[in-house]
């Protein structure tokens, strides 16, 4: 491991991660006395949830400040190059083995006494249950971005975002109608648009999700195209890299040069354009110290219940049903990946997980046969 890597303080890295998305909400949102209500409540509820971490930190025990919540697999639309139905981790009907409704409220509550303060609500269409949603929404004191193709979004949920500021629904766009009805269907960007005048006009904010490749990145980047979103009142702006499943796809994989360029551009918005957040994930690896996945920053958790180290990384040696979170956190395969230094290894593309996606089953395998063996 390199001094650099050594020398970086993560948890610090982290607090003031999440401080730098409250203070740049805040901004955002000023001028809506309601908004800004709840995230000041929200500011004393997360500086309150990093001193819970920074105190297990001391004790020796790393807490992360958000978790990926996988609520479903089903999914209504098939997006070209799609890395969760090439997984198999998407598909069109809903299985009968996800997690209950009280199971999800119990991960919530665990997470909540731990002191994360983000739990982004993904798919599959997270939309499609409702009722944990409405049970994240009770859950005031952790911010459930809410990843969704838009296309279920109707007048009980108006009214429920209304109700549960912490709900911040992130609507996934592709660019102008070309780009996101090219990967998204036909009507796509038109449903996306009547939903953010929908939500401008009852005064409730949402965010904008946008899948980055080397097609897209100039456009979704430009001044042009994020001033329609701030016209219509997004405060919120995830750049997510796209990662490649198939070789037919790598293509469109950004590389060194486009996210160099996201990054710069990211800067400039920022200093230029503060009326929106705007953050990109997995982003620059280097300046956090590396991978965040498999717990040092976020894990995932898919809709049966795995705990697996990120979206992208769908491997998982125990599952939420059979553990606590503070277990399923230190679970055999997390712990490998961390302790061994994995995650701060040099890798091609944005996604360490997913390019060494063969050592990863190897430390599974042998994660599992240590299991057996006890």
């Amino acid at each position: 491991m390199s001094g650099e890597h050594r020398d970086f303080d993560l948890q610090e890295y982290l607090a003031k991660g999440v401080e730098h998305v409250v203070t740049d909400a805040l901004k955002a949102a000023w001028k809506d006395p309601k908004e800004t209500a709840f995230l000041l409540r929200f500011a004393a509820a997360s500086r309150a949830a990093s001193k819970k971490r920074m105190a297990a930190e001391e004790q020796g025990e790393h807490i992360p400040s958000y978790l990926i919540a996988s609520i479903t697999s089903q999914c209504n639309l098939h997006c070209e190059g799609c890395y969760s139905r090439c997984n198999h981790a998407t598909v069109d009907t809903a299985p009968v083995a996800q997690l209950s409704t009280e199971e999800w409220a119990r991960i919530f509550d665990e997470a909540d006494e731990l002191g994360l303060s983000f739990i982004l609500l993904a798919g599959g269409e997270p939309m499609l249950r409702r009722d944990v949603i409405e049970a994240a929404g009770k859950k005031q004191n952790i911010l459930f971005p809410i990843f969704t193709n838009g296309t279920f979004i109707d007048r009980r949920y108006f009214e429920l975002f209304d109700r549960c500021r912490n709900l911040l629904p992130v609507m996934s766009i592709e660019g102008e109608r070309e780009l996101t009805d090219a990967r998204r269907g036909k009507g796509i960007y038109d449903k996306l648009i009547a939903n953010m005048d929908e939500f401008r006009r009852r005064g409730l904010i949402f965010g904008a999700s946008v899948t980055v490749t080397t097609e897209n990145l100039r456009e979704v980047s430009s001044d042009a195209f994020l001033q329609k979103l701030s016209d219509r009142g997004c405060k919120a702006v995830i750049f997510v890299e796209y990662v490649p499943v198939t070789e037919e796809g790598r293509e469109l994989a950004p590389g060194d040069p486009e996210r160099a360029y996201l990054r710069a551009e990211i800067a400039r918005l920022r200093a230029e354009r503060p009326e929106m957040v705007y953050i990109s994930f997995p982003g620059d690896e280097k300046s956090s110290g590396g991978c965040v996945a498999a717990g040092r920053g976020f894990f995932h958790i898919n809709s049966h219940g795995g705990a697996e180290p990120c979206p992208f990384s769908p491997y998982s040696d125990v599952n939420v049903r059979d553990s606590s979170l503070r277990e399923a956190m230190n679970s055999g395969l997390f712990r490998a990946l961390r302790d061994n230094g994995h995650l701060l290894e040099d890798h091609v593309g944005g996604c360490v997980l997913f390019e060494k996606r063969e050592l990863v089953e190897k430390l599974l395998r042998e994660s599992a046969g240590s299991r057996e063996s006890r």
